[in-house]
């Protein structure tokens, strides 16, 4: 998997794809509407700045901007001001160069 479609294509899976670490597991679930599922991901690497990124994307979701812009800061990342859809696939993206 090494692109934004196949990755978006895994959102019909049961769970996300092996290859997929943490951060790309949080927004795989948060892909799928499992906001809780997302955080869980996310707080178990806390203190590494891809899951904290996602982390803070994640507070953006739900809409509790003060705890966003707190983990955006933890990962030393400006406060995204696209959509969260548009910092979803970018976040995505991102990940899967890297992979």
């Amino acid at each position: 998997m090494t692109t934004l479609e196949e990755f978006r294509r895994t959102l019909s899976d049961a769970a996300p794809p092996d290859s997929a670490d943490l951060a790309l597991q949080a927004l795989w679930w948060v892909g799928k509407g499992e906001w809780d599922q997302a955080h869980e991901c996310a707080q178990r690497r806390e203190g590494e700045a891809d899951c904290d990124l996602v982390h803070a994307h994640l507070h953006r979701v739900e809409g509790d901007l003060a705890n966003a812009g707190y983990w955006y800061q933890r990962a030393g990342q400006p406060v995204a001001t696209t959509s969260t859809e548009d910092e979803w696939a970018t976040l995505v993206t991102r990940f899967l160069a890297r992979s």
